[in-house]
């Protein structure tokens, strides 16, 4: 009975020190722990990588800026994919680089570690004056990712749409392709399991081969292309030809389906203007679409709501007269939202963005970054919401220009020419900065060349520039009290 008895205390002591080291690990973790806000505010930490693939097999010119008002240190280098020496390195904040690229050549992948990672901006640009794929067409170098849209023109309506799916890492990536159209899904088991050999490029050709989701997908117009990896990540562009001498472009990728999106950078001058919106869901989304151009805000042709039908493709007529805009778009369920544009002999398109200046986001912005800026370069600026303020700033070969402040009405949109720096005829990049108490800015660069049917141009969503991200805050876990069993 002692025996049992000493065993029972043994145990019951066990327990209480147990209880003990409970009660000393909450007590001081409710002294330490910080509030639920400093919860979800995390820590912000500078960003010191970032990878950006640029397509590079038809030619172009390659441009590549580093941010301003970062961190210092680091490097930034640029090399083709499969290997060889590096084109090119920077490593101070605020220098531009640019190289003309040969038709045929391979990937192109920008690196950049350290401070100056953050912000960084790199950009592909096609001029074809003349020739079967006559167009003016720009794209930024590509972020590799798992779970990417596209929003633009389907098979029917654009002679070739080609997929490039690179993979930088050093083990194999799997993509599954899907799509929606104006008519609804394109279920189909093609386009699944198409296989990305590590440090590669796979061009899928849609509508013309089965990885690229066979014939079904050829009667869409309209085409809302998922992109989704089963393992590895890839960086993906998709590039649009029209017709023969009817333009090229790459289409920009979509951020993920959201319930409010703002689209900027819709140009003014003649041809059609077209809004899409994909509702990727299984209920059909009711969609209030307001168009914010430089005399005010109004709803296309008198439309104040949309019904856009669950796994498909709504177009919208903008019906702008002319003038540059910006669409407001604001659904009862998350949707991808983007535009195309038609004039003279060519054709852009652009996508919803994130709003330039927004400190209290998870990853803080300073502005944004354009890389390249050749022929007619026009920004366009719109404050949806309050007024916004931007001091912009071109970079040439021989240092920055004389920076230029411009002022947005709230509810409007502007548009301005960015003065060409010191150095900079042949191109030159640019910094976007809000101004202290600025409110929300949503912008987009047009380059143009040419005049009537030999106009051509293209449109660049411009992405915040982030230079820190927030890391979430450490957790409380009573795992150093849990013994380990095997």
């Amino acid at each position: 009975m002692d025996r049992i008895l000493r065993l029972l205390g043994f145990r019951y002591a066990t327990a209480a020190l147990v209880l003990v080291a409970l009660a000393a690990l909450y007590g001081v973790a409710s002294l330490s722990r910080p509030s639920a806000d400093a919860d979800a505010r995390g820590v912000r930490a500078p960003i010191t990588s970032a990878v950006a693939v640029c397509p590079g097999h038809e030619g172009g010119r390659l441009s590549v800026q580093s941010a301003k008002g970062g961190p210092a240190g680091g490097l930034i280098d640029t090399s083709e994919i499969r290997g060889g020496p590096s084109l090119a390195s920077m490593n101070a904040a605020g220098q531009n680089w640019n190289k003309d690229t040969g038709s045929g050549d391979d990937a192109f992948v920008v690196r950049a570690t350290g401070g100056i990672a953050g912000g960084l901006e790199a950009e592909q640009t096609t001029h074809w004056s003349g020739g079967p794929d006559r167009g003016l067409a720009g794209a930024r170098c590509a972020s590799p990712g798992t779970d990417l849209w596209f929003v633009g023109p389907g098979p029917e309506a654009a002679d070739a749409l080609d997929l490039y799916l690179t993979n930088v890492d050093s083990q194999p990536a799997s993509v599954d392709l899907s799509a929606l159209s104006g008519l609804g899904p394109l279920d189909t088991t093609d386009g699944r399991a198409t296989p990305v050999a590590p440090r590669s490029t796979t061009v899928v050709k849609l509508g013309k081969s089965p990885e690229g989701l066979g014939d079904i997908v050829n009667s869409a117009r309209d085409l809302a292309l998922h992109v989704r990896t089963t393992s590895g990540r890839v960086a993906a562009s998709l590039r649009v030809r029209i017709g023969e001498k009817k333009g090229i472009e790459w289409l920009p990728l979509s951020p993920e389906p959201a319930s409010s999106l703002v689209v900027p950078g819709v140009p003014g001058g003649s041809g059609e203007r077209r809004l899409l919106v994909a509702v990727p869901g299984e209920a059909d989304a009711r969609v209030r679409v307001r168009v914010l151009t430089p005399e005010g805000e109004f709803s296309p042709q008198g439309q104040d709501i949309v019904d856009a039908p669950a796994k498909t493709v709504t177009p919208v007529d903008l019906g702008l007269a002319g003038k540059p805009a910006a669409v407001r778009v604001v659904a009862d369920r998350p949707v991808v939202a983007a535009f195309t544009a038609e004039r003279g002999a060519d054709v852009a398109y652009g996508t919803a963005t994130a709003p330039l200046g927004t400190p209290d986001g998870p990853r803080r912005v300073t502005g944004g970054v354009i890389a390249d800026n050749r022929f007619d370069t026009v920004l366009t600026l719109t404050a949806p919401a309050e007024a916004a303020s931007v001091q912009v700033t071109a970079l040439g070969g021989q240092g920055a220009g004389a920076a230029q402040e411009i002022a947005v009405p709230a509810g409007r949109t502007v548009e301005t020419k960015i003065t060409v720096p010191p150095g900079g005829d042949t191109g030159f990049g640019a910094l976007i900065t809000p101004k202290p108490g600025s409110g929300p800015l949503y912008a987009a660069r047009m380059m143009s060349t040419g005049k009537g049917d030999d106009f051509l141009f293209t449109v660049l969503p411009i992405a915040p520039a982030f230079m820190t991200q927030r890391l979430p805050e450490a957790a409380d876990s009573q795992s150093v009290l849990t013994p380990y069993s095997s």
